[in-house]
């Protein structure tokens, strides 16, 4: 055997707990690993066993894991049923998607690719404004056409929000729910509103999630989910219908992704290779990454806007609860009192006379004092701040982002009007913005109020603390004469009487009842103008008329927006859903189960366009020398595909042992094979050269023998330096990428102890080949 190259170790790792080998994913952009050690904790790992980042659960575990394509997020599926997708940088979870009730099902399998958008060519390629280019070769020469823009898609995908301020990180306490902390840093709200590039305008990312239960959840850009689908073994009643996703594949220029399913057994006969057409990909009636990452956007300015709603109330309460606490002390006191009953009357009878009742002159001195007095003016003062903050800093900007984001969809609606594949109407969008705007209106309002009161505040928190210290004084010094001096009366009256107890701002915080609640919901729907209901409200309000309790509420309106919110995304992604197709399935069978499976979707190009071929390579237990490979051709019309025939091949060693196989690309499956000597090599097999014959139920297909001491001579293959003590027992394969530095394509593998990974750099430019005469004298049965 001719002396095979040495593959060159990329990385090599040390992790710090034992992983299995479906909770191990390497990033395919940087030299990253993400690991499920203890089930409950999730670690990104970069190069020699450095810890980037760790986030851990105490009530759930990890049960799958993927990374996306570009490297910028990992989907990890825990126990609860939630997918969560986390930035390479860190483990919080920017979004999260919810996929199944705790305990229902499990993780099966998590897939992520990419596809290219838009109506074909005849050659299969992403068409081109055709009239647009046209144009420009007619009026440009071939030096000009380099420096032309293509003026429909600049004009389409023109970004207006990138001239807004950033959105302000919110406070990391205060929050609620899920999305508590996820915008609590700059880097987070950097990485969840990322701008849409129109460099990304012909590609949409492909999340599909498999349960335990047969379901899979197909998503698109990131997180913006299509829905649910339910798949049975055929011919076969419950419950050995039962199947879950173990594979999957696609190809960048196809619709149509290639699924396969197993029955619910370690080692079953037979997988089913379903193909699924994603019509919606194919031919979509406005530009869908335009489409899918507005409505992706506008779902996280709404987590936005609820979080920051949540974080405006508790400072609200933070600002009325300490002094309440503090004035119920001499409330009953007061009561007692002839002509004086509220804490209200007697601080106003003690700034307009300077006579100081003695309930409240124990009560400033002995229960409120210096010390209480402080705590009073910070909790208000701090509460007033931040609700200014809040207001001014982070629900203003969303509501302006998710305006303007609001007014990007009417304009698609109105685009399409005649058209009913888009899923909502302008309408629709326009009770939206009507709900943002009366968001808005209620902020500005309540900026201008809370600016207010903070100035009456001060006046007024002087002017207390001058009395306490008049009270506590035996004689009056200059210093407090001249306090006295420069009391605001006016500001202090006015704080006293309409503040103190009350505030005009708990017309949008104060809680109201649920038949209040409900009935104004029930007013809300009924299509009047929002806004102009909002200003007449607000003017019952302050002249002391009779009012609608809910709706001037800021956590109503954010509800409401919401809901609506909801309502139109339901329809956007049951539109898409019912574009989804799922093609006859083909059985793929092998004796001895079958222990090891992948699937390749590769492009075959026809007179029209391209057709698809799925390749599954399957090893069983029984036979560690083999590997057989099917071959499915699918026939592609308008996005819609049909098996045409199944092909099966097989490669057999005639000695040594096959560690792990899995495809690299259209081209290369690779083998990992130990040989007797104990060395451990990587074969380059041309797949898709290999002698097809068609496949026939039951029946054993020939397969083409190898003699391991002639492999070299006949095959591309490489040494994998293990070192002493390495045994391998998974393999994972990823292509080269240049999205953030150079990098080679890359074998990555799992020692035996578990706790060993290493990655090697594969040779540039590794052509498989198979220098052998396939004919029927070197094809014997195995």
């Amino acid at each position: 055997m001719a002396s095979p190259i040495e593959l060159e170790l990329f990385s090599e790792s040390s992790l710090s707990n034992p992983v299995t080998a479906r909770l191990l994913a390497c990033n395919p952009t940087v030299d990253l690993l993400a690991t499920a050690s203890d089930a409950n904790a999730l670690n990104i790992w970069r190069a020699h066993g450095q810890l980037v980042a760790k986030h851990v659960e105490r009530t759930n575990k990890i049960e799958a894991l993927r990374w996306k394509p570009d490297g910028q997020f990992l989907a990890a599926g825990w126990s609860d049923g939630v997918l969560r997708l986390v930035g390479f940088e860190n483990a919080k979870a920017a979004h999260q998607i919810s996929i199944a009730e705790r305990g229902q099902s499990k993780f099966a399998y998590i897939a992520w690719s990419r596809n290219r958008i838009g109506k074909r060519s005849k050659n299969g390629t992403a068409a081109e404004n055709s009239s647009w280019m046209r144009l420009v070769d007619d009026e440009t020469d071939s030096q000009e056409k380099e420096a032309v823009l293509d003026l429909p898609t600049e004009l389409t995908f023109i970004e207006v929000d990138t001239a807004l301020p950033k959105l302000s990180p919110l406070p990391v306490s205060g929050g609620s729910g899920t999305d508590m902390l996820v915008f609590s840093t700059r880097n987070a709200i950097d990485f969840i509103f990322r701008p849409f590039k129109a460099d990304d305008s012909s590609i949409v990312d492909v999340t599909i999630v498999g349960t335990t239960d047969g379901r899979i959840q197909i998503s698109i850009y990131d997180s913006f989910s299509i829905g649910g689908f339910q798949y049975q073994i055929p011919d076969v009643q419950e419950p050995a219908a039962a199947a879950e996703l173990c594979c999957h594949s696609s190809h960048p220029e196809i619709s149509t992704h290639a699924l396969l399913f197993k029955p619910q057994v370690d080692k079953p006969g037979a997988v089913y290779l379903v193909p699924v057409d994603l019509t919606f990909i194919h031919s979509s009636p406005v530009n869908l990454s335009l489409l899918a990452s507005k409505t992706t956007t506008l779902q996280n300015i709404l987590r936005y806007i609820k979080q920051t709603q949540v974080h405006m109330v508790g400072e609200w309460k933070s600002t009325r609860e300490l002094p309440a606490r503090f004035m119920a002390g001499i409330q009953e006191d007061l009561q007692k009192l002839p002509k004086c009953r509220t804490i209200v009357q007697a601080l106003y009878h003690t700034a307009v006379t300077g006579h100081v009742y003695d309930p409240v002159k124990e009560w400033l001195v002995d229960s409120l004092a210096e010390r209480g007095h402080k705590r009073w003016d910070k909790a208000v003062t701090s509460g007033l701040e931040n609700l200014r903050a809040l207001t001014h800093e982070n629900m203003i900007p969303a509501l302006q982002r998710a305006a303007i984001i609001l007014s990007r969809l009417r304009g698609i609606a109105r685009f399409e009007e005649s058209s009913n594949d888009i899923g909502f109407t302008a309408a629709q969008i326009t009770k939206l913005i009507d709900v943002v705007q009366c968001l808005y209106a209620a902020c500005y309002k309540m900026l201008r109020m809370v600016m207010k009161e903070l100035v009456l505040f001060a006046k007024f928190s002087s002017w207390l603390r001058l009395e306490i210290d008049k009270l506590a004084s035996s004689t009056l010094t200059d210093e407090l004469l001249e306090r006295q001096a420069n009391v605001d009366c006016p500001k202090v009256l006015k704080y006293i009487k309409d503040y103190l107890t009350t505030s005009p701002m708990s017309i949008f915080f104060n809680d109201v009842e649920k038949e209040d609640y409900d009935r104004d919901w029930e007013q809300a729907e009924d299509g009047a103008s929002l806004r102009e209901l909002l200003e007449k409200q607000i003017k019952r309000y302050q002249t002391g008329q009779p009012y609608m309790k809910a709706l001037p509420q800021l956590e109503f309106l954010a509800n409401y927006l919401t809901s609506r919110s909801a309502i139109v995304l339901e329809a956007i992604a049951e539109t898409q859903r019912r574009r989804v197709r799922f093609a006859p399935t083909t059985k793929l069978e092998m004796d001895g189960g079958i222990s090891r499976y992948d699937v390749r979707m590769c492009a075959q190009r026809k007179a029209d366009g391209l057709d698809g071929v799925a390749y599954t390579a399957m090893a069983s237990e029984q036979t560690r020398t083999d590997v057989r490979i099917y071959r499915t051709e699918l026939e592609i019309i308008n996005g819609i595909s049909r098996p045409v025939s199944t092909g099966v091949a097989g490669i057999s060693i005639s000695s040594g042992r096959i560690v792990d196989f899995k495809f690299l690309d259209e081209r290369s499956l690779l083998l990992l094979w130990l040989n007797p000597d104990s060395t451990l090599l990587l074969l380059n097999i041309p797949f898709r050269s290999l002698p097809y014959k068609d496949h026939a139920d039951g029946k054993t297909p020939e397969s083409l023998r190898f003699e391991a001491e002639k492999l070299g001579d006949t095959l591309s293959l490489a040494k994998v330096p293990t070192g002493a003590g390495f045994h391998p027992i998974h393999m994972q394969v990823v292509e080269g990428s240049s999205l953030r530095g150079d990098i080679p394509a890359r074998v990555c593998l799992l020692g035996k102890d578990k706790v060993t990974y290493k990655v090697y750099a594969l040779p540039r430019n590794w052509e498989p080949k198979m220098d052998v005469i396939l004919q029927e004298d070197v094809m014997m049965d195995v």
